[in-house]
């Protein structure tokens, strides 16, 4: 007895359109996405439990380990940091005044930026943290 097998086409996939179609979304995502150019001096901030990111524009003021001060990225000495923090808030009145200091920075350090801070005319404060347990 002789048994016949019916012969099939094999349907094959196009992935051309898949691909199309991931590009288009990949394209999506990074137009609609907004991106925050966090600056690059290097502290660990303190540990907080309600930490949470921030979305709008705002000044920085970095404080180091070493003593080191930073407006914006750019460095600045104590002495100059009211004229250039009221220059900046000149130009942006509105904006938040984020403080970004090492965790190993005395608290008079961290408080004497504030008061200086204030002087210059800053009103809204952020003191940057970084969730429990976030790599560093």
């Amino acid at each position: 007895m002789r048994l016949e097998t019916e012969q099939q086409l094999i349907a094959t996939f196009s992935y051309t359109s898949l691909t199309d179609v991931v590009m288009l979304l990949l394209i999506f995502f990074l137009l609609s996405s907004s991106f925050i150019a966090e600056p690059s001096i290097a502290v660990q901030l303190p540990d907080a439990e309600t930490a949470e990111p921030k979305a709008e524009q705002m000044i920085s003021l970095t404080l180091t380990d070493k003593g080191a001060l930073y407006l914006n990225g750019a460095p600045v000495r104590f002495e100059d940091l009211k004229g250039a923090l009221a220059q900046a808030l000149k130009e942006h009145p509105d904006r938040t005044v984020q403080i970004r200091a090492d965790k190993d920075v005395r608290l008079q350090e961290t408080v004497r930026v504030i008061d200086i801070a204030k002087s210059a005319g800053a009103s809204k404060f952020l003191i940057a943290t970084e969730p429990v347990g976030a790599k560093k």
